[in-house]
């Protein structure tokens, strides 16, 4: 695919937590389908490492997603170096499991400061170059924890559910600019975020639950980002759409 056909040719994107995972296939799927890409990462190693691979249409930059003034310098580098920014995959996500009873607020406060103020800020930061643009597209990740709860989950479900709720309150907003706001929401993932949490036993325990009897990995998501930061998806907005191999088709006494 080259850069002057892909289905993201001419367009700008940052993906936030690309350096590694799921960010990393959807950078990877952006640069293959046109797009020049900002990696925005707190992994410098793994981040540099990535922009290397890609080339020059990537660049790397190290970003903590919960600190507005970082944001205000990452897209204004961005439109330096590249141009307006038309795509915003807010990736990045942090999982942390705990009880009710047991969670620091510490732990919560950071899983907010991730999940759920990160695509806040950014959403934020990139609306006055979309508007400028014409239009533009907000992929912000949730999560099936974000359709429905689970067991030593509540604070990741509390910020997953609100990333869904943003992402419908941002698509009403800012839908009379073009400017479309749909969420993602993938199952169990193989990515390092939630390897660390059990390894391959975690993983063969999830596909056991998946009606398609796997787990998903970062390429299966990758495509996803791809379609809705394309023109293809010029009238999905204020979407939630899973990715899960069937997880929430059913209820708890499925699987």
């Amino acid at each position: 695919m080259s850069a002057s056909t892909g289905r993201l040719a001419g367009k700008v994107a940052i993906v936030t937590g690309g350096a590694m995972g799921q960010g990393a296939g959807i950078s990877r799927a952006y640069v293959a389908e046109g797009a020049k890409v900002v990696i925005a990462d707190v992994a410098k190693d793994e981040g540099q490492a990535l922009a290397d691979e890609l080339g020059e249409s990537a660049h790397f930059a190290h970003h903590d997603v919960g600190d507005e003034a970082a944001w205000t310098s990452l897209v204004a580098d961005t439109n330096e170096r590249f141009g307006l920014v038309g795509v915003l995959a807010n990736n990045a996500g942090i999982l942390r499991f705990g009880t009710v009873a047991d969670m620091p607020a510490s732990e919560y406060e950071l899983l907010f400061r991730v999940n759920q103020l990160g695509p806040f800020l950014g959403m934020k930061a990139v609306v006055a170059n979309m508007k400028e643009l014409g239009g533009g597209a907000i992929i912000n990740a949730s999560s099936t924890e974000g359709l429905g709860g689970m067991s030593n989950l509540t604070a990741y479900c509390g910020t997953k559910f609100a990333v869904r709720g943003m992402t419908k309150g941002a698509s009403h907003e800012l839908g009379r600019f073009n400017i479309r706001v749909n969420s993602v929401h993938p199952g169990m993932i193989d990515t390092p975020m939630t390897r660390v949490h059990g390894g391959d036993v975690a993983m063969e325990y999830g596909a056991s639950k998946v009606p398609l009897r796997r787990v998903g990995h970062p390429e299966d998501v990758a495509p996803l980002y791809v379609f809705l930061g394309s023109d293809e998806a010029s009238y999905i907005n204020g979407a939630e759409i899973a990715i899960d191999g069937g997880v929430t088709a059913t209820h708890g006494f499925g699987g």
